[in-house]
């Protein structure tokens, strides 16, 4: 494998020459620590690249860390990984006890076979359960995700503009995607997107709640390559209002354990009207029994830190099913589905139903425990107006459900606790119940 640091210097970035200068500071670093042990949570982009790409060319363990986790996730973090470096700033990590500690005897094996001299890149997932977990991912990994992707759009050369944090399995694979094939790679805060640049050779990922935001902007979208669309199940709505507006939109499904997307409609399709996350590319395979997946990837990671997977396929906790064209379509998590008087509920087509009555700015459905039902369908929502009631939304619902799957609970919150991508922040969620 060539080492990622030679491959820099001919990288497409803002400030590449700053950005080499850069890794081969880290590089150098490295190479005074015997089994380097790496916390990386740089804000900047430059710097956090400059580690990240140095670490990958050093057989290390580099965990990619979110500067904004509370104290709750740093003690999460410190518990289980026991770092000699810390590159980065974070103002709670820093309040904690010093995390610079030298791997200890029954810590993860660091020469265990094929890995001695790999880097493991762990990227961290918070899965349904909130709690921190990282993902165990190699270069090879990550390069297989690339793979697929490129031949699955047919194109050679990769042109990013990231808008998501890089220590996240979606900003880092827009980095991995023009690294690898030679494209630009330019990063931006989605809030203060500058609109003057021309995106027409440009892929973007978003979630829907940032594409929601960034409607107004549709004129300036739509002249994108094409629009990544994943993190977060998207609207009916949302996308039908993204097709009126022409935007090249491919709704996609993936998760950190696969490195990013493995299954995607292609902007055609969606733009026609087709449904679902359309194929499943090149780089991977995924089977369907009872509505439940399985996945094998040459993108699959090898397992959570500290433990390898015991075989090569992965069981996430989605529903779904494959159409006769042989595109993806996802019912939700089985974790999620809500069983109320023997029914089957997915929370999906709930929120879905709910949005499609334009009172609310956001929802998020859950099944509660009940005493008769067994469980009852509780709504958390943010009205799109301070004066819709409660009573209005269920008469508008009574036309869009069946009745068994109608929230049975109403929670009116000023906002939904979400996470940058978009995802529901389970421990704020019980909070909020009780």
């Amino acid at each position: 494998m060539e080492q990622p640091l030679s491959r820099l210097e001919s990288f497409r970035f803002a400030d590449v020459e700053g950005l080499v200068e850069l890794a081969r500071l880290r590089y150098r670093e490295l190479l005074e620590i015997e089994k380097p042990v790496i916390l990386l949570c740089d804000r900047d982009p430059a710097q956090f690249l400059a580690g990240f790409v140095a670490a990958c060319s050093v057989p290390c363990q580099v965990f990619l860390c979110n500067p904004d986790w509370g104290e709750t996730e740093w003690q999460q973090v410190l518990e289980l990984v026991k770092p000699n470096l810390f590159w980065g700033t974070s103002e709670v990590a820093e309040t904690l006890e010093s995390p610079l500690n030298p791997p200890q005897v029954g810590d993860f094996d660091f020469s265990r076979q094929k890995l001695a001299m790999k880097t493991l890149i762990m990227i961290p997932t918070g899965g349904t359960s909130g709690k921190i977990r990282f993902a165990m991912h190699t270069w090879d990994t990550l390069s297989a995700s690339v793979q697929g992707f490129r031949q699955y759009f047919e194109i050679e050369s990769i042109n990013s503009l990231c808008v998501l944090p890089l220590y996240h399995v979606s900003g880092l694979m827009q980095f991995m995607r023009s690294f690898l094939t030679g494209g630009t790679f330019i990063t931006q805060s989605w809030k203060t997107l500058e609109t003057q640049f021309d995106p027409q050779d440009f892929f973007i990922s978003l979630v829907p709640t940032q594409l929601q935001q960034l409607m107004p902007y549709c004129d300036w979208l739509a002249r994108f390559k094409t629009i990544l669309l994943g993190g977060a199940p998207a609207w009916s709505d949302l996308l039908q209002q993204a097709r009126s507006q022409n935007l090249p939109i491919a709704p996609t499904y993936g998760m950190t354990e696969t490195a990013s997307q493995i299954a995607t409609l292609k902007p055609a399709d969606f733009l026609s009207g087709i449904q679902g996350c359309g194929c499943v590319l090149p780089h991977a395979e995924i089977t369907i029994v009872d509505q439940k997946l399985s996945i094998q990837a040459k993108s699959l990671m090898l397992g959570y830190y500290p433990n390898l997977l015991t075989e090569s396929k992965f069981a996430p906790d989605d529903l779904g099913y494959f159409d006769d064209r042989g595109f993806l379509h996802l019912l939700g998590r089985d974790s999620n589905k809500i069983i109320s008087g023997g029914e089957n509920i997915f929370p999906l087509e709930v929120e879905a139903a709910v949005r499609s009555t334009n009172l609310v700015q956001d929802i998020y459905v859950l099944g509660t425990p009940d005493p008769i039902w067994g469980q009852s369908v509780t709504a958390i929502f943010v009205p799109s107006d301070e004066a819709i009631t409660i009573d209005q939304l269920k008469a508008a619902l009574r036309s869009r459900l069946t009745a068994f799957k109608q929230p049975k609970r109403w929670i009116k919150v000023a906002q939904i606790p979400r996470t940058a991508q978009g995802k529901i922040q389970p421990d704020r969620i019980e909070a909020i119940l009780k």
